[in-house]
């Protein structure tokens, strides 16, 4: 059995093989489907996956000791009578072997020796063991032979066969196991694999009435499951299974519609290209993924494509819009075009490409005759001026100024309607329709085509733009302007755009206005891509003075915005101070842009003090507004920080819900996904799954890489450190938390606001028997945060520090403290940290042997969790036994009550202790761990002391007690 393209190889000593990605609420349906009822088909196009879905559910039941038989069919087995029922006594024979290839294989016997004389003769016969007779085989004792066959696999025990392109089945191999499935016992399950063959091409010449020629079975007897195209964030997650940039997973999702095969086909293609990220949005693409889309369209009747050809052409297609431009069978081709899942139809006759790869495949592959007259068709028949001048200047490869003209006021309509994507197309397009007798009014057009394609987020027209403009005689100001639009569109990625930085600096020189907007660029490139806010906040203060030597209250209000970011992370107290300069320029200016504004921060500035009803409501009024006139970067900015916000004051369901809409918006908009799966994971830490929060949070650690994002990485880490922490997984916490603390030494972070590694790794190191290395990271972080005020920072220092007085017997007083600081923590006005604290509290009162106390703060902990749809922290607060055996540092448990004495022993001394009393060595117990021996053999030796034994036997002996 081969390995599927996308299904995750299971790991040795692993328990059931993962899913597909995005395919495990199908599995499980799959699996219900052949538990209650045997029999499931899996349809849907070609390339979304049901082999791989198939091979998932027939590598679990390898995994739990069943018989798998695989039959793989072929397109010209339907011309080969008896082929398919040849093929599955071979998947027998490869799977329990004929009696006589050999001794050793006894057990063959009765599968093949048993059968009687005539079935065992007419199975011969099939599959040529035998010469056929003049009469051919013995029709009845075949399929009584092939019935006898699965019986007896099935009486040995569960068997699944896998039927994978069942529309190939021969009409009489299709005779023969419907006979045989019909009298095969329940152990004997079926999964049939089906694509729909395009425009009825599968139909049987010679049977052209018989519904089941080429099905297993009749429709009532299986339970049938459309295996559906992924969704954008899961074909993220499938680029980065397959080490594909995950940048570009919005395009490539609708460049596929969510086709695997076809995301993964263009998803290499772009890898192969080289193509550096911020210039592949448009997705010039070739090879295997422009094959695949030709073997789709190819299917189609030349008629049908001439049709979908004007559809792909139009800005907004319909069957009425391409009858009138001269298709008189459209409705007709657009029908036949959707039975083969080219296009979807609405109701009011729009047209949808399932895939974008179809309709860019489609112009691709079109002449320029081809393409001039249907833009020429269109262009007569569509009912909006600005779509009609568009397809007149896309119908002419001659420039023309007036037209040019006309193009350009259209991009000025598009752009007052807010649609920003296509003032962005109509804007490339006036400049390219500019004779080039107009040298500098093309460039000048050529300036406003790439910001207003920087304004869109549309890299691939800012790319566009510039390349044409720099390649002309142009002023150093336009070419500043137009580097300046191409940096604007890289949005994170803004590594490997050092020339073009160096470029502006040099051609900036000697205006100072333009010089202080690179500046402002290199402060931003400074902190995300090279990890130096020290450097970024130089460039700041100098972008802020030369714009306000220029009179330029807009780009000095950025710049001071920029600077109070690093002024907050560099432990400065002036922050506040620089913030309210750039607040003020700000509101005097009233930009339109809000995502490196001052607003922005001082909302963000809110939300790390704590100060989250003040930061929720002045958001909450700032979004109709960006929703309104505001870019998409804007929007996505402004879902992020309210994610951020609800996470924290314990509003789950919103804050899931905000970062849902920040993810979707990025994939769409076609930007790096890291700083969305931050906030995701974020959001699912708080109320959603602490499984799916490690998901986004290592999506994002792959994102943040893949951009060399140095702010997003730390973060990211930070998000799945803490996941880890809390499920009880401490020797990966810390050393996701050590390489945290690594990357913000190393940017010389000093709020710890900004990102609360410090008490979360404090408690791993806690966790780990390392208790003096936890206080002095305690140490280390409290004096900065009284110095800056950060009080609900000092809040989780004490929680950790209480777990610390814990570990050193300190009982009491760590029981005192966690009652003040879950105190503390609910009227802050943070739930979920109120709800942590309590937890900790119940821990620290079992180690006290005061159960009833114990019991009281997890019944506390889980109503403020019930509260806040904090579900995660709700299942780990409720499963949280009474005894401390198996303790997790969040809380939760994976034992039953341990004896008294155990109660003695530190989490990091009971790990060791059940490892040693399972018969590990102190060598594997260091390797599991992360210790040096020499630490194995002292926590074993205090163990011994505390348990009072003097061996492993006797250690083994109290813990199974």
């Amino acid at each position: 059995m081969t390995t599927a393209p996308y299904v995750a190889l299971r790991p040795a000593g692993a328990g059931a093989p993962p899913a597909p990605v995005g395919r495990e609420d199908l599995l499980g349906r799959l699996e219900r489907a052949l538990h209650t009822r045997g029999r499931a088909l899996l349809t849907g196009p070609a390339g979304v996956g049901k082999t791989e879905l198939a091979l998932a559910e027939a590598t679990r039941a390898e995994a739990r000791g069943e018989t798998v038989l695989w039959l793989a069919t072929l397109p010209s087995d339907r011309e080969i009578p008896g082929a398919s029922a040849a093929a599955l006594v071979a998947s027998v024979s490869a799977t329990v072997a004929w009696p006589d290839l050999g001794p050793g294989r006894p057990e063959a016997c009765g599968v093949f020796d048993e059968l009687p004389g005539p079935q065992r003769t007419a199975v011969a016969m099939l599959c040529r063991e035998a010469p056929l007779d003049a009469g051919g085989w013995d029709p009845i004792a075949l399929r009584l032979g092939i019935a006898q066959i699965l019986r007896t696999l099935a009486g040995r025990g569960p068997v699944l066969l896998v039927v994978d392109g069942v529309q190939h089945i021969d009409a009489d191999s299709a005779d023969l196991l419907r006979f045989a499935l019909h009298l095969a016992p329940p152990a004997l399950r079926v999964v049939a694999v089906e694509t729909p063959e395009p425009y009825g091409e599968a139909k049987e010449p010679h049977r052209p009435e018989d519904p089941h020629a080429t099905h297993l079975w009749v429709p009532s007897e299986a339970d049938v499951l459309l295996v559906p195209p992924l969704q954008a964030d899961e074909i993220a997650a499938l680029l980065i299974h397959h080490r594909l940039p995950s940048r570009m997973a919005g395009r490539i999702h609708r460049a596929s519609g969510g086709n695997p095969r076809l995301a993964l086909a263009v998803g290499r293609s772009l890898a192969d290209a080289r193509t550096p990220v911020h210039h592949a949005e448009a997705l010039t693409l070739s090879g295997r993924a422009r094959d695949l889309a030709r073997q789709l369209l190819g299917a189609a009747p030349l008629a049908v494509r001439e049709t979908l050809l004007l559809a792909a052409l139009a800005l907004r297609p319909s069957s009425t819009l391409v009858r009138r431009a001269g298709r008189a069978n459209a409705e007709a081709d657009l029908a036949a075009a959707e039975r083969a899942g080219l296009v979807s139809l609405a109701e009011d006759g729009s047209v949808t490409f399932t895939a974008g790869l179809l309709p860019s495949t489609l112009v691709h592959d079109a002449c320029w005759a081809e393409r001039s007259a249907g833009h020429a068709a269109l262009a007569e028949v569509v009912d909006d001026p600005v779509e009609a001048v568009r397809h007149r200047a896309l119908a002419t490869d001659s420039p023309d100024e007036d037209l040019a003209a006309e193009v350009a006021a259209a991009a000025d309509v598009a752009r007052r309607r807010g649609n920003s994507a296509l003032a962005a197309e109509l804007a490339l397009l006036a400049a390219e329709s500019t004779p080039g007798r107009h040298g500098r009014r093309r460039i000048a057009r050529l300036v406003d085509a790439a910001e207003e394609a920087a304004r869109a987020a549309r890299a691939d027209l800012a790319m566009r733009a510039a390349t044409d403009l720099l390649a002309r005689d142009a002023a150093p100001s336009d070419r500043v302007r137009a580097r300046l639009a191409v940096l604007d569109t890289a949005g994170q990625g803004l590594t490997g755009l050092d020339e073009m930085y160096v470029h502006a600096m040099e051609d900036s020189e000697g205006d100072t206005a333009l010089r202080a907007a690179v500046q402002l660029r290199l402060a931003v490139k400074y902190v995300l891509a090279d990890g130096d806010p020290q450097r970024s906040r130089a460039a700041a203060v100098e972008s802020a003075a030369l714009a306000a030597s220029m009179g330029d209250p807009r780009t000095a209000a950025q710049a001071l915005t920029v600077q109070a970011r690093m002024e907050r992370a560099l432990g400065s107290p002036d922050a506040e101070a620089v913030l309210a300069q750039a607040r003020a320029l700000e509101l005097a200016e009233r930009p339109l842009g809000i995502r490196n504004a001052a607003q922005i921060l001082t909302i963000r500035h809110a939300l790390f003090d704590d100060r989250l009803t003040d930061a929720r409501d002045e958001l909450n009024a700032l979004l109709p507004l960006v929703q309104r006139r505001g870019s998409v970067e804007d929007a996505i900015e402004l879902f992020s920080t309210l994610a951020a916000i609800e996470s924290r004051r314990g509003a789950c369901p919103a804050a899931l819900a905000h970062a849902g809409q920040a993810l979707a918006l990025t994939l769409e908009a076609g930007l790096s996904p890291g700083p969305a799966w931050y906030t995701l994971a974020l959001a699912e830490t708080a109320g959603g799954s602490f499984a799916r929060a490690a998901s986004y949070a290592r999506r994002s650690i792959q994102a943040s890489e893949e951009e060399g994002d140095r702010v997003f990485l730390s973060r990211s880490r930070y998000a799945l450190g803490r996941v880890q922490l809390i499920n009880g997984d401490v020797a990966a916490a810390l050393e996701t938390l050590r390489r945290v603390q690594a990357d913000e030494r190393a940017q010389s972070t000093m709020d710890p606001s900004m990102l609360r590694w410090h008490e979360e790794l404090a408690e791993a190191l806690l966790a780990q028997d390392a208790g003096d290395e936890a206080l002095a990271v305690l140490d280390e972080v409290r004096p900065v945060a009284s110095r800056l005020g950060r009080s609900t920072v000092l809040l989780g220092c004490d929680r950790a520090y209480a777990l610390w007085l814990a570990a050193e017997g300190r009982t009491d007083e760590a029981a005192d403290l966690l009652t003040r600081t879950a105190e503390s923590f609910g009227q802050a006005g943070l739930p979920l940290e109120r709800g942590r604290a309590l937890i900790a509290l119940a821990r620290v009162e079992r180690r006290r042997r005061r159960r009833s106390a114990a019991q009281s703060a997890l019944h506390a902990a889980a109503s403020v969790f019930e509260r806040a749809g904090a579900a995660p922290w709700l299942v780990l607060a409720s499963e949280t036994p009474a005894g401390p055996a198996g303790e997790t540092p969040g809380g939760g448990s994976a034992g039953e009550e341990a004896p008294a004495a155990l109660s003695a022993l530190t989490e990091a001394e009971l790990r060791l202790a059940r490892l040693v009393g399972q018969g590990a060595s102190n060598q594997e117990a260091a390797a599991k761990l992360y210790l040096s021996v020499k630490t194995v053999e002292a926590r074993l030796t205090r163990i011994y002391q505390k348990l009072d034994v003097r061996s492993r036997a006797q250690l083994a002996t109290a813990l199974r007690r």
